[in-house]
């Protein structure tokens, strides 16, 4: 369950008319913070973020189900599921002892698992393979709205960066 703070921010982005996905994210971030502080492990940067996707919509963040053909039919019914506890359309409970052994049982995996999927070369690795699979078009954007958003003096130190690297990879 996530803790108050989460909800809190993930309500507070709402407001401020941020979109679904940018609300999730605090759900996301909380998730791999518990990761690195050890409550429990994750295969690998997908998992944490899929664990966190799953607790947001299951508060309420209107999140869309994944498209058919990007997952499996499980996933998708999996986040329409969540969706729909979000929003108060839960289904008959299986009983309390069902429910107790099964997150147990969820915990213990997990608890089993690495906390390396969550280090920052994983989620960096992660990131980038989601980001290639995006066409240049929307990559380009994303960038030219990130730019836009900025400020002078970000943008500066950004520009000085970029020279930075280029001129590193060039003596390579």
């Amino acid at each position: 369950m996530p803790d108050r703070k989460t909800t809190e921010k993930a309500h507070a982005a709402k407001r401020a008319g941020k979109s679904p996905g940018t609300q999730a994210g605090a759900f996301v971030q909380d998730e791999i913070e518990r990761v690195r502080h050890g409550e429990h492990g994750v295969r690998n940067a997908k998992q944490a973020v899929a664990i966190g996707l799953s607790k947001a919509r299951r508060a309420g963040v209107d999140l869309k189900p994944p498209k058919p053909g990007t997952t499996s039919a499980a996933t998708r019914r999996k986040a329409a599921q969540d969706s729909a506890a979000g929003h108060g359309e839960r289904k008959r409970a299986s009983s309390t002892e069902t429910k107790a052994k099964r997150s147990r049982t969820t915990e213990a995996v997990l608890k089993r698992e690495s906390k390396a999927g969550a280090s920052k070369p994983a989620l960096a690795k992660q990131a980038k393979s989601a980001a290639a699979k995006r066409p240049a078009a929307s990559r380009s954007a994303a960038a030219k709205k990130g730019a836009a958003t900025k400020g002078a003096a970000a943008r500066s130190a950004a520009a000085k960066k970029a020279a930075q690297t280029r001129a590193a990879r060039a003596h390579r």
